[in-house]
């Protein structure tokens, strides 16, 4: 189940099934407080797209947080061609492979795998990983 104070697409709760995430919080920001909680949380004074949070598994707790700019998902679906829903559906599915403890900066492209599988069952765009290397 996603929590989150505000509509969201169906995909989303589907995606979050599909890798077994558990409970996850989805929060939505601007670009100046995404910018002010990675500044926060990472000592980057930049806004980026999409932060997650992990958090100590407690039974029936929350798994962890999904932070996404909706400004920078707003410019980047534009910019490549594809909904915002889209976007937001690939930001998600990043920021819950992080929760899910995958990284991509060390994991031998074991996340960037994932994420293609995510990515071909949905049948969503290039993901993060792909459009980053």
């Amino acid at each position: 189940m996603i929590f989150c104070e505000c509509e969201f697409d169906p995909l989303l709760e589907q995606i979050a099934d599909f890798l077994g995430a558990g409970d996850v919080e989805l929060v939505f920001v601007n670009d100046d407080e995404m910018r002010k909680i990675n500044r926060s949380q990472r000592g980057i004074n930049k806004a980026t797209d999409v932060l997650s949070f992990p958090y100590e598994q407690v039974s029936g707790g929350l798994m962890g947080s999904v932070v996404i700019s909706t400004d920078t998902a707003s410019r980047v679906a534009s910019e490549l061609g594809h909904s915002i829903e889209c976007e937001i559906a690939l930001l998600f599915l990043h920021g819950v492979l992080h929760i899910l403890g995958y990284d991509h900066e060390i994991d031998g492209g074991q996340m960037r795998q994932k994420e293609k599988e995510v990515i071909e069952h949905f049948n969503l765009p290039d993901s993060l990983i792909i459009r980053n290397s």
